[in-house]
C-alpha cells in the first residue's frame, strides 16, 4: 500500500529516549476500504450494504545501540480503536513484541490457517460464533520470537499477566471485566522453507491460561492445542488443521474440538478460487457440531480486490434451532491506498 503521510521524527516516541537515543524515524499512514453486499436468504437482513474502513499508523526507528523499534496503531471500522503493538528487535535475541491483544499473537496466529482465497469458512455475515484457539491474545501480552532458530524454523513464546484484562494506557492498569482468566502463556512452532520439502509447511502450538476456580462453574484451567499442515504444489494449495480447547468449565460447555480443511487454485496471478470447510464440536452436557463451508473467488489488480463468497452454516452458535441453519452470499470490493 502507498504511504499517505511520512513524518520525520527525532525519536519514535519519548519513552524510547530513556533506553537510548534514537536516529530519525518514520511515521506513515496506510488504509483501505471494503464495500460489500451480503445476502442472507434465510434471515431478515435489513440493509445489505456494508462499508469497512481501516487505518494503520506505522512507525519505525533505530536506537544508537543497534536495536530497531516498530510501532503499529490500528483503527478498524467506524474509527474504532483496534490494536497497538510495539516490536523491539534486539540483535542476537530476536523480536520482543508488546501487544494490546487484538492482532493475533501466540497461538491465536494459528486459530485457522487452512487455505482460503478470502476469509475463513465462518468469516462472513452469518454470525457463527465459532470457537477457536486464542491463548493469551485477548489481553495485553509480551511475545518473543528468537532469531537463533535453524533456517526455516520459527518459534514464538507469548505471556500475559492477565489474559482476560482489557487494554491499558501508559502508566495505567487494566482489570478483567467479568472474566475468570488470569495469567497464561502460549508457544508455537512453524517449519517451512529450508526445514521442509518444497511447498510444505507444518505448524502447531499449545497454550495454558489460569482460571479462577470455584468448583461449581470452573474446576480447571484453560488448555489449548493445535496442529496443521499446508502443501503448495503448482497452482494448488491444500491444508488441514486440528485444534482443541478445554475451557475449565465444570459442566455444560466444557470443550471444543475443531478440524478444518481448504484447497485453493490460482488460475493466474490475479484470479483465484477456493473451497474451505470448518467443523467445531461443542462438548459437555450435550454435544453439538457446528459446520461452516464456503466457495470463494478472488480477483485483484493493483490496489483493487473483488471477492465473492457463497457460505453455508449448520447449527450456528452451537444451536440446532431452525433459525441457526444459515446461508450467505457476499460480494466485496476493496480498495487499498
Amino acid at each position: 500500500m502507498n504511504k499517505l503521510t511520512k513524518i520525520g521524527a527525532s525519536a519514535l516516541c519519548g519513552s524510547l529516549a530513556a533506553m537510548s537515543a534514537a536516529n530519525a524515524g518514520d511515521l506513515s499512514v496506510t488504509g483501505g476500504v471494503d464495500m460489500s453486499w451480503t445476502s442472507l436468504p434465510k434471515e431478515n437482513t435489513g440493509n445489505p450494504i456494508g462499508i469497512g474502513s481501516n487505518l494503520t499508523f506505522s512507525g519505525s526507528g533505530e536506537l544508537d545501540n543497534g536495536w530497531t523499534v516498530a510501532l503499529s496503531v490500528a483503527n478498524a471500522n467506524l474509527n474504532a480503536y483496534s490494536n497497538t503493538n510495539v516490536t523491539v528487535t534486539i540483535p542476537g535475541l530476536g523480536d520482543v513484541r508488546i501487544d494490546q491483544g487484538v492482532s493475533a499473537t501466540g497461538i491465536d496466529r494459528m486459530d485457522d490457517l487452512t487455505p482460503a482465497v478470502w476469509e475463513e469458512a465462518y468469516g462472513f455475515g452469518t454470525g457463527t460464533g465459532m470457537d477457536t484457539v486464542s491463548g493469551v491474545s485477548g489481553g495485553t501480552n509480551i511475545e518473543i520470537t528468537p532469531d537463533m532458530m535453524p533456517s526455516g524454523i520459527t518459534a514464538r513464546f507469548s505471556w500475559s499477566p492477565d489474559a482476560g484484562g482489557s487494554n491499558a494506557g501508559d502508566k495505567a492498569t487494566a482489570q478483567s471485566s467479568g472474566s475468570v482468566k488470569g495469567s497464561g502463556y502460549s508457544a508455537t512452532l512453524e517449519a517451512s522453507g529450508d526445514a521442509t520439502p518444497d511447498g510444505l509447511t507444518v505448524y502447531g502450538g499449545v497454550a495454558q491460561v489460569d482460571v479462577a476456580q470455584n468448583g461449581t462453574t470452573y474446576n480447571d484451567d484453560v488448555s489449548e492445542v493445535t496442529a496443521g499442515v499446508k502443501y503448495a504444489v503448482g497452482s494448488f494449495t491444500l491444508g488441514y488443521q486440528y485444534s482443541k480447547e478445554e475451557n475449565g468449565r465444570a459442566t455444560t460447555k466444557t470443550k471444543y474440538t475443531n478440524d478444518g480443511y481448504g484447497v485453493t487454485f490460482s488460475i493466474n496471478d490475479d484470479l483465484s478460487i477456493g473451497y474451505n470447510n470448518y467443523k467445531s464440536e461443542q462438548g459437555g452436557t450435550t454435544n453439538i457440531e457446528q459446520e461452516a463451508s464456503s466457495v470463494q473467488i478472488a480477483y485483484s489488480a493493483g490496489g483493487v480486490s473483488i471477492r465473492l463468497a457463497d457460505q453455508s452454516v449448520d447449527n450456528a452458535l452451537y444451536s440446532t434451532a431452525a433459525q441457526n441453519q444459515r446461508d450467505a452470499t457476499t460480494l466485496s470490493v476493496a480498495l487499498a491506498f
